[in-house]
């Protein structure tokens, strides 16, 4: 069995100019895995697109893999900074309130860059396996820290399953908009979307009346 190219980083840029050089390098392969996609993708054309050297990139990255992981981890956290953001503003709203808010900045964030947030979804399983566990396990933590704070508002339920069921959901949701052209879907399509997965949601999580 072929091993499996390097997706570390060699190393890290710490000074303004290299910090800038792994930034091309990074938008460079995110403007040719949408354009082009992954098989595509060559580090001669990133070094290219980039203005650096292949010399210069291999200094940072041993494979065209690692670049992609690199986009990877630089898209999650483009979304991630999103979710935080918005967990912190929906700390003290209501149950369903929150819920509506989480629903819509999830499938905002998905809809941003949506052409790109399809190419990683698609094809970089290619890649071989990417650390992700990192983001989903914040993201279910913060989830569950704002589910137990409404305890009063909900029925008995496992806060595990609870966080668990309603991030899925969530996702699963915003997910599927990037995979069916999120950039042609209409704003009325969309707005029904929000509303009908707050109440699915919002109605798994309330008592029952």
């Amino acid at each position: 069995m072929a091993s499996k190219p390097p997706i570390k980083p060699r190393k890290s840029a710490t000074q303004q100019r290299s910090r800038a050089t792994v930034d091309a390098l990074v938008e460079a392969t995110a403007r040719i895995l949408v354009k082009d996609g992954f098989e595509k993708t060559s580090t001669n054309r990133i070094a290219d697109i980039a203005g650096v050297s292949v010399g210069s990139l291999y200094q940072y990255f041993p494979s065209k893999e690692a670049l992609v992981a690199a986009v990877i981890d630089r898209h999650n956290e483009e979304i991630m900074a999103i979710v935080r953001a918005t967990l912190c503003e929906v700390a003290d709203m209501p149950l369903e309130k929150a819920v509506r808010r989480l629903v819509t900045v999830a499938i905002d964030a998905h809809r941003v860059n949506p052409k790109l947030h399809r190419v990683l979804a698609e094809q970089i399983p290619r890649a071989g396996k990417l650390d992700v566990e990192a983001y989903s396990r914040e993201v279910h933590t913060l989830v569950r820290a704002y589910l137990d704070s409404r305890r009063k508002e909900m029925r008995r339920i496992d806060l595990d399953v609870a966080t668990f069921i309603c991030v899925s959901a969530i996702e699963a949701v915003a997910h599927n908009i990037v995979l069916n052209q999120a950039e042609t879907l209409p704003d009325k399509f969309v707005r029904t979307l929000v509303d009908e997965t707050t109440r699915m949601v919002a109605g798994y999580l309330r008592p029952s009346a």
